[in-house]
C-alpha cells in the first residue's frame, strides 16, 4: 500500500476496502479465493491472494475488476506468480483438483533448476529426487502445493508449503538444503511468509482500523 493511504480520513479508507472486499467475494462465489497478509513478514508487500480458475481469461478478469476498486489505486502489485497444476514425473501423487490452504501460515516462492538438470537423463533425475520427496514425507503436518509455469511465468514452478508449525517449516527447508537435488538448483527467492486470515481481517491490517462503511 502507498502510506500515503493510510493518512486519507477514515471513511475514504473504509469506502476503498469495501469495493476491494466486494470484488473478492463476487469472484470468490465460483472460484477458489484465499487471502493472506503480509503485514510484519516482509516490507515490500501487505497481501497476498491466491486464486485458482478454469482458465486465463477468468484471472484477466477478475484483475481488470479489483483494480477498479478504490483500494487498488492506492497500491502496487510488487509479485505475480503464475502456475498449472499437473502431476509430477517424480511422484505417483495426482494433484489436479485445486486444494485450498488449509495451515495457518503459508509459505510461497518462486523455483528454477539449473539447465544441467534438464540434461540429465529422466532415470537420473528421477533417483536424485527420491531423497527430496522421502524427506518432504517425515513432514506430514507441512502441506506441498507445487504448481508448474514453463513458458507461462518467469521462474519455472510456483512452491508453497501451509503447515500451523513454522518451526517444522524451517528445519524442513534446511534439511532440503543438504540433499542431492538442492545442488540443482537456480533460484529459490523471494519467499514470503504469510498468515491465512479472513479477507476482512487482512484488508484491515493494512491500516489497523476496523471496517465499518457498507458497500452501497
Amino acid at each position: 500500500m502507498d502510506p500515503a493511504w493510510r493518512r486519507l480520513p477514515a471513511e475514504q479508507r473504509a469506502q476503498d476496502k469495501a469495493e476491494f472486499i466486494a470484488a473478492c467475494e463476487d469472484f470468490g462465489t465460483d472460484h477458489l479465493l484465499q487471502s493472506f497478509s503480509l503485514v510484519g513478514t516482509r516490507g515490500d508487500a501487505d497481501l497476498m491472494l491466491v486464486a485458482e480458475t478454469e482458465n486465463l481469461d477468468r484471472i484477466h478478469e477478475f484483475h481488470v475488476v479489483l483494480a477498479q476498486s478504490g483500494l487498488a489505486k492506492w497500491c502496487t502489485q510488487p509479485y505475480s506468480y503464475l502456475g498449472l497444476r499437473k502431476s509430477s514425473e517424480y511422484s505417483e501423487e495426482q494433484r489436479f483438483v485445486a486444494r485450498p490452504f488449509t495451515g495457518k501460515y503459508l509459505f510461497v516462492y518462486p523455483f528454477v533448476k539449473t539447465r544441467a538438470w534438464y540434461a540429465l537423463p529422466a532415470d537420473e533425475r528421477w533417483r536424485v529426487m527420491q531423497d527430496h520427496i522421502r524427506i518432504g514425507k517425515e513432514y506430514p503436518n507441512v502441506d506441498n502445493h507445487t504448481t508448474y509455469s514453463f513458458g507461462l511465468d518467469d521462474q519455472e514452478f510456483v512452491v508453497a508449503f501451509d503447515t500451523d508449525d513454522v518451526a517444522a517449516f524451517l528445519d524442513l527447508v534446511h534439511r532440503l538444503r543438504g540433499t542431492e537435488a538442492s545442488a540443482w538448483t537456480a533460484r529459490d527467492t523471494p519467499s514470503f511468509t504469510t498468515i491465512r486470515t479472513s479477507l476482512k481481517r487482512a484488508v484491515d491490517a493494512l491500516d489497523g482500523e476496523s471496517l465499518t462503511v457498507a458497500l452501497t
